[in-house]
């Protein structure tokens, strides 16, 4: 019979997280397939545990898979975890899991620490429905764009980012959603520094520029949806900026004008301005 393939979450800080049953299959199983296997050398030295390990990142993930699939068809156990967290959320593993299917080999989450949920359960935002887009892109242009996206989400949009771009992140979405938005900054979860901080998105990069120490470690950006209101209000106040427009331009420069003027995305603009022209 084939083994099982167990994605077992791992502590993001505190080594205390970590489950019983976690512990007793990584005791357990025959490998250990592991995002850097010295990162987790150090956790099952901690807890006594001496299994052999192969690494398994997203420059080797794809040629990987085929050997690990072939252990756990023999009827080797072998356990998936990253560096920290919940194996596969913004971290390797997706084409490993995904050929473990495919083979009919069993596989079994080993539910634990997730910075993603932990983050949430503290912002003091909706949380009743969410988007998680992980890290954003790391070039200006193409991050202010993806923000723009999303400006008119009504869910709880949740991101990773680094220090080194935390900052530019944070005005960047104070531009793309509105100073007002309500947004919460965790950093540093369950570890010695842990830090939450809710407020609206126009205050958040001067209290991170207050102290250096407030621009270190590992982030979780989250940003309330928009409301329910502000897209007609969003609405209403494109189309008195583009009938101005129209009088004069054409409908794609009109439309590309109101995008700088008003924030919104130009295409969403450019298709409001051919609707007013029809009526």
């Amino acid at each position: 019979m084939a083994g099982t393939l167990y994605v077992i979450a791992t502590p993001i800080g505190n080594l205390e997280d970590i489950s019983q049953r976690a512990l007793r299959l990584l005791n357990q199983v025959d490998l250990i397939a592991a995002e850097d296997t010295r990162h987790t050398g150090k956790l099952l030295r901690h807890f006594g545990i001496h299994k052999p390990l192969r690494s398994l990142h997203e420059h080797n993930e794809q040629q990987q898979a085929e050997g690990l699939v072939g252990l756990l068809l023999q009827g080797q156990d072998i356990a998936l975890v990253s560096d920290a967290g919940t194996p596969l959320v913004s971290d390797p593993g997706y084409r490993l899991v995904r050929a473990a299917h495919a083979a009919g080999v069993p596989v079994s989450p080993v539910p634990g620490p997730s910075s993603l949920v932990a983050a949430l359960s503290v912002a003091g935002l909706p949380t009743d429905r969410f988007a998680f887009e992980g890290f954003l892109p790391a070039k200006d242009g193409p991050r202010q764009r993806a923000l723009a996206a999303l400006a008119s989400d009504p869910r709880t949009l949740v991101f990773f980012e680094s220090p080194h771009r935390v900052l530019r992140t944070l005005e960047d979405m104070a531009a793309a959603f509105g100073a007002d938005r309500e947004a919460a900054i965790a950093r540093e979860l369950t570890k010695t520094f842990e830090t939450i901080y809710t407020a609206p998105l126009g205050e958040l990069p001067a209290w991170l520029q207050a102290d250096p120490d407030r621009q270190r470690g590992e982030f979780v950006l989250m940003v309330a949806g928009r409301r329910s209101g502000e897209a007609e209000q969003d609405t209403a106040e494109a189309e008195r900026v583009l009938q101005v427009l129209l009088a004069e331009l054409p409908v794609r420069q009109a439309a590309g004008l109101a995008a700088e003027l008003t924030g919104l995305p130009r295409n969403r603009l450019y298709e409001l301005a051919l609707a007013m022209g029809k009526r």
